[in-house]
Parts: structure tokens; sequence; C-alpha cells
């Protein structure tokens, strides 16, 4: 029996794979490479280059792999381009969900893990997020994700299907040397490269109602995040209940100023961030709350600040020199 994991060659879900390795399961990737990398996959993991669109290679990989359950993590997670392509995200986060969805009810398999997204919140009107907090989404990938929670919840409804959706808002850092965060749209990325190529990186607004002035988010490990996601699993194969929706946040959250200064004192690079302005929309603070996942998923927070920017930082200028 082995899990399939939907875009396990991607950042987040190649670390997935390997968390299910560490505790002795079997996975097999789907991944359409439009952003995942074949090289994160292990040769010793079954691999099908794929999309989530495509109701027949998932019906064929469950049989071939005797699959028992699902982590859903392919999709196209790129906020802000979604408001250009909206169409494009629709078919890969909404139209993708729902043919996973029946490529498992035709094949009998009754487990799934969906990833999920904080962006289903959009802007929330308080400091700490919970579970119990409106849904507000601000741009189609939100919106795409907040439905395929639907879809999910509903096909439960409909079969049995045994599911819970994992939301969560920045994940950095590094399991491995070989794993790194290659989206050219998230923070640590961003600055290593703007730092690897002599540049300064730049702060988007320094004038927010926070202590140090720039907006406070959730920044969580991606290892810690896998491994919540293989517990899910373990629980959902044991036939035992979790709620719909967990938020695997950090409770505490930190400002980009201080990511800044984590990252100084990791690289040994001096350098003063310039200031820019805000982008539109960007609110002061947004952190979540991990408690529920904490009692359901063992979600804790095993790594500091200085851990996930030295994590990141070793894998990223572990690849910039096999370059």
């Amino acid at each position: 029996m082995s899990w399939l994991v939907t875009g396990g060659a991607g950042y987040i879900g190649a670390h997935v794979v390997r968390a299910f390795q560490g505790v002795g399961l079997d996975a097999v990737v789907v991944d359409d490479l439009s952003s995942g990398h074949r090289g994160f996959v292990q040769p010793d993991v079954p691999f099908v280059e794929g999309s989530v669109v495509d109701t027949d290679v998932l019906v064929r990989t469950m049989e071939q792999h005797d699959v028992e359950g699902v982590v859903h993590l392919a999709g196209f997670k790129y906020a802000g381009v979604s408001v250009s392509r909206p169409l494009h995200t629709y078919t890969q986060n909404v139209t993708g969900t729902v043919n996973l969805l029946d490529a498992m009810e035709r094949t009998g398999v009754q487990s799934i893990v969906f990833s999920s997204s904080a962006a289903t919140f959009g802007t929330p009107h308080t400091e700490l997020v919970t579970e119990e907090t409106p849904t507000r989404p601000e741009s189609p990938y939100g919106e795409s994700k907040l439905v395929g929670e639907w879809v999910i919840r509903d096909q439960a409804r409909a079969t049995g299907l045994r599911h819970t959706s994992l939301r969560y808002f920045n994940v950095v850092g590094s399991g491995s040397s070989d794993l790194f965060d290659t989206s050219p749209h998230n923070l640590f990325p961003i600055v290593f490269e703007t730092l690897l190529a002599g540049k300064t990186p730049r702060i988007n607004g320094a004038d927010y109602d926070t202590p140090d002035g720039t907006n406070v988010r959730d920044y969580v490990h991606v290892a810690d995040l896998a491994s919540a996601h293989v517990v899910a699993a373990q629980r959902l194969s044991a036939g035992e209940s979790l709620q719909p929706v967990y938020n695997l946040g950090s409770g505490t959250g930190s400002s980009v100023r201080e990511i800044m200064d984590a990252i100084r004192t990791v690289t040994g690079i001096d350098f003063t961030p310039e200031i820019g302005p805000r982008r539109p929309g960007d609110p002061d603070r947004i952190v979540a709350t991990g408690e529920l996942a904490a009692r359901d998923l063992d979600w804790a927070n095993r790594h500091t600040l200085e851990d996930m920017v030295r994590s990141a930082w070793q894998a990223r200028t572990a690849h910039h020199a096999d370059s």
C-alpha cells in the first residue's frame, strides 16, 4: 500500500514525500513539473509525470501502485498571478481536485489530506486567525482553494470519504540540502537571489501598525509542515476522525524586518534593506493559532526563525555552488 502525493516534486511536496519515507510509509508522486523539479524526487520513489487534471493518469497510478490515500498538494499557487490568470487557476485547482476525487472514487481510495491555504481567509479582521475565522478570499487562488475544500467536504458527505484540509501561510526553510524553495514570489528566495546577485533586498512598506513598522506574517518550517501532513494521513488511514480544517500556524509571527535581520546574521552579508512603497492590500498582521492542530496532528514549531533561515540558506547555497 502507498500514498499518492500530488505535486510531490515541488518544494513542499518533496518534503512531504521524505517525511513519509521517514516513518516507513511508501509514496508515489504525480507531478506535471510545471513548478516542481524531477531531481527533488529520490530515485527509489515511483514518479509519474502527469497532471491532476488528467483523470486517466490518476486512475492508472492509483491502481498500479495500490494507493490507499492521497496528499493533494498539486495546484497553481501564485495568488498574485491568479488575478490575471483566473481560468488557469480554476482549471488546475478546482477541476484538478474534482478529477482527483473522481479517480479516487473509481479506485476505492477513501482518504485525502488536502493542502489548502490561508489565502482562504483574505484579510482577516482579527490579529489571531482560528479555524472559525470567516473565509473571505481576495484572489482566484484563495477562492479556488476554498472551493476545493467545499468539493472534498461534499464528496465526503456523499461517499464517506475520510478527509481533512490544512491551511497555512508562509512555508520556509529546508529539511534537506537538496530541497529548496524556487518560487519567484516568496520572500526568502527573493531575498536570497537578490543577495547572490550582489544587490540590496527591499522591504515593501515600513509604516505598518506593528512594533517595527513592517508587516507581520506567520512563517513555519517546511519540515514541521510535512510532519503534520504525515500524521494526518496516518490518522485517516487508521479510520480516526479529524476536523475538516486545521490551521498550521505559529501563534506569534515574525516581521519582515526581523526576517531581514535573521538573514543578515545567518548569511554574514551586511546589508541595510531599501524601503519601498507598500503593496496594495497588504494587511498589518496575519498570524494563525495552531492549537487545534497541536492537539490532533502533533503540530508544533520545532524550529526557530534563525533555524528556518539557516536551513534555507544552506540548501540554496549548496545548489548555487553546484550550478
